[in-house]
C-alpha cells in the first residue's frame, strides 16, 4: 500500500509480474487513509487473484471512488 502513486505505478509497471499494488491517491490524514484501506479491504474480499493489478482510491466530490486496473497493461 502507499500513497506515492507516481513512482510506483513506473516501478510495477516495469515488473512482468508482481503480487498486486494498492494505492491511496490523495495525502489525507491518517485517519482518512486508514478508512480508505478499510473500504479497500472490503472491496477486495474474496478476490482470490489480484496478481498485477492495483486497487486506487481517490475522493471525489466526498465519496470514495475505488478503481481497480491491470498493471502492466496485458
Amino acid at each position: 500500500m502507499t500513497n506515492n502513486a507516481r513512482d510506483f505505478r513506473k516501478l510495477y509497471a516495469k515488473e512482468e509480474s508482481h503480487a498486486g499494488l494498492v494505492i491511496i491517491v490523495p495525502q489525507v490524514l491518517p485517519a482518512l487513509q486508514r478508512e480508505l484501506f478499510d473500504l479497500i479491504l472490503q472491496e477486495l474480499a474474496g478476490v482470490k487473484d489480484f496478481v498485477n493489478e492495483v486497487m486506487e482510491a481517490t475522493i471525489e466530490e466526498d465519496n470514495a471512488v475505488l478503481t481497480r486496473y491491470s498493471l502492466p497493461e496485458a
